[in-house]
């Protein structure tokens, strides 16, 4: 029999790589929990959608009726928490919504997740995964690590909305003895990536022969992640991870802002050159540097590694060629997003299948 699984968030970016993961893994049934804001993409799970094991639900974390409803109803093994509100220059602007969905709705779940465990008989089975950033440790020099034990230093109102999240959970575990485990990855990249942030907005601006955007100088560095990889990290921190432990997931992959946009271009130069004979790196445009933008975020995956035996199977160089390649693959996929018709699929109703 299939174990029951709740993953929030599940039609995001990072959610829909580990729903389509967890659902093509048959000993589990998954119920994919999103409220279906803009980042919310139901397009990003056609490939599963029609699968026996997989339940889609419209629900807010913040709705404590909505969520206790949803354990009652299918008793679930565990849950993997994505759901977020992710975009960092967004956080800056509008920070509200970061405090609703990041904190009070991390509150609300984890309550709701308590009242639920309480209630087992058996309770050997249960496990609350967490999924948060490298950005709530702050900013790196131009060396060391961000690793488990590095103390928190958010500096945006994402970062410490997420830092925010994190400390709850941390709390429950030890307050309530809530089986909590936590995960810290540093920048994902790779299919389905939201147009809004850095890859795929590179990629998608050169086809369309748009200035290619870069913050200051372009020496900010981050270390990339493919989220495939990602979501193998995310499964086995559940299967297999310690309670009460954190992992940090990172790729070893550092690039500062401007190589990833060269490395981009360059791309593109071979994969789709442009008619009239120009490069696209003759597209960039350093535009004024971002609010607090830290400089460098860098991860030691090490613990992950040796404890859980994961390790990425891309590095940049591969994972980047497969990115460009899937947007080049699915313009439709991104034309629905960029005109919003993605959103009509929020109308479809999944939940009792």
């Amino acid at each position: 029999m299939s174990k029951c699984l709740f993953v929030t968030g599940g039609a995001g970016f990072i959610g829909s790589a580990l729903v389509r993961l967890l659902v093509n893994n048959t000993k589990y049934s998954i119920i994919n929990i999103d409220k279906l804001t803009y980042a919310g993409n139901l397009e990003s799970l056609k490939s599963i959608e029609n699968s026996p094991n997989y339940s889609f639900v419209q629900a807010d974390i913040c709705d404590s009726e909505k969520i206790n409803g949803l354990f009652n109803k299918y008793k679930p093994s565990g849950i993997i928490h994505l759901a977020a509100e992710s975009h960092v220059d967004r956080s800056i602007t509008g920070p509200n919504e970061f405090i609703q969905t990041n904190i009070v709705g991390t509150y609300n779940l984890l309550e709701c997740a308590r009242t639920y465990y309480n209630s087992l008989g058996d309770k050997s089975d249960f496990k609350f995964v967490h999924v948060s950033t490298d950005e709530v440790f702050g900013s790196l020099g131009e060396t060391g690590y961000f690793s488990e034990s590095t103390s928190y230093d958010p500096r945006s109102p994402y970062s410490a909305s997420k830092a925010s999240s994190d400390l709850l959970v941390r709390a429950w575990f030890h307050t309530y003895n809530f089986p909590i485990v936590i995960t810290n990855c540093t920048n994902n990249y790779g299919p389905y990536h939201f147009p809004e942030k850095l890859i795929p907005l590179i990629i998608n601006n050169a086809l369309q022969l748009k200035s290619l955007p870069v913050y200051g100088n372009g020496k900010n560095i981050r270390d990339w992640l493919y989220v495939d990889d990602h979501a193998r990290g995310l499964l086995l921190a559940f299967e297999c991870g310690t309670i009460g432990e954190s992992y940090c997931i990172g790729g070893h992959n550092e690039r500062n802002n401007i190589q990833v946009v060269n490395t981009i271009c360059s791309i593109l130069d071979e994969l789709k050159p442009r008619v009239d004979g120009k490069r696209y790196s003759d597209l960039i445009t350093f535009v004024t540097d971002r609010q607090g933008h830290d400089y460098r975020y860098a991860m030691d995956p090490s613990k992950i590694m040796r404890d859980l035996g994961w390790k990425p199977l891309e590095d940049f160089d591969s994972g980047i060629r497969k990115t460009v390649q899937w947007f080049l693959d699915n313009k439709e996929w991104v034309e629905h997003v960029q005109s919003g018709d993605y959103q009509k699929w929020i109308n479809k109703n999944y939940e009792n299948r």
